[in-house]
């Protein structure tokens, strides 16, 4: 059964637009096409959401965490099929233990160029999550979400190129960019966020300078 607190979320994802997500208006132009997982569960009985950490020796997104995800392939029905695959190649994640709340609006990434969809999920059936790929993650977490909320853990992020955006500074990671700002906007209409000081400003890891994460 799904908890009251998430039922709110899962009540508004299928109808919000990319305006309620205050997102970058998406092109018309073909471009690549990529969904993510956005997974939430309750973990001994408190709100959790799934992170991966990409590893440091990637070309690009070295070190970020990211929402389990990628490219989506010719042989994959839609954005969802996509988002499904990709956790399970990526983190091990059985398909029949989520419940999938809603595809997203799809989300422009100016810096990669990809049109993303967030796949809004339930994890109705939590379960140890093992052989997940090594060269694409190098780890996952099990995010609190007290600990995304807490206003201590929260501040905005500035890179060299001058994007400033929301950021959260859990798991000894700082997540930012495309995760940070879908987790912002879907904490905010949950009615979960916190209110907290946007004044703070911290630059990105030098090694997240590459990209956005996806």
């Amino acid at each position: 059964m799904m908890p009251s607190w998430f039922a709110g979320l899962a009540n508004v994802a299928p109808h919000l637009t990319s305006e309620q997500l205050k997102w970058h208006p998406v092109p018309e132009t073909p471009e690549r096409e990529a969904a993510v997982l956005v997974l939430f569960s309750e973990v001994d009985q408190a709100p959790h959401v799934t992170l991966i950490e990409r590893p440091s020796h990637m070309r690009t997104h070295g070190g970020q965490p990211a929402f389990p995800g990628g490219a989506i392939e010719p042989s994959d029905t839609n954005a969802t099929d996509a988002a499904i695959r990709e956790a399970h190649e990526e983190i091990g994640l059985h398909a029949d233990s989520i419940d999938v709340i809603a595809e997203l609006p799809q989300l422009w990434l100016p810096p990669s160029r990809f049109k993303v969809t967030p796949v809004l999920a339930w994890w109705r059936a939590p379960h140890e999550l093992q052989g997940h790929d090594r060269d694409e993650v190098s780890a996952v977490h099990h995010v609190p979400i007290s600990e995304l909320v807490d206003p201590s853990n929260r501040a905005r992020v500035k890179t060299r190129s001058g994007f400033l955006g929301p950021a959260f500074l859990v798991k000894d990671m700082v997540v930012w960019g495309f995760t940070g700002g879908v987790l912002s906007q879907l904490l905010d209409l949950a009615e979960l966020s916190q209110p907290w000081d946007a004044s703070r400003i911290i630059d990105v890891p030098e090694s997240h300078q590459v990209s956005w994460t996806i």
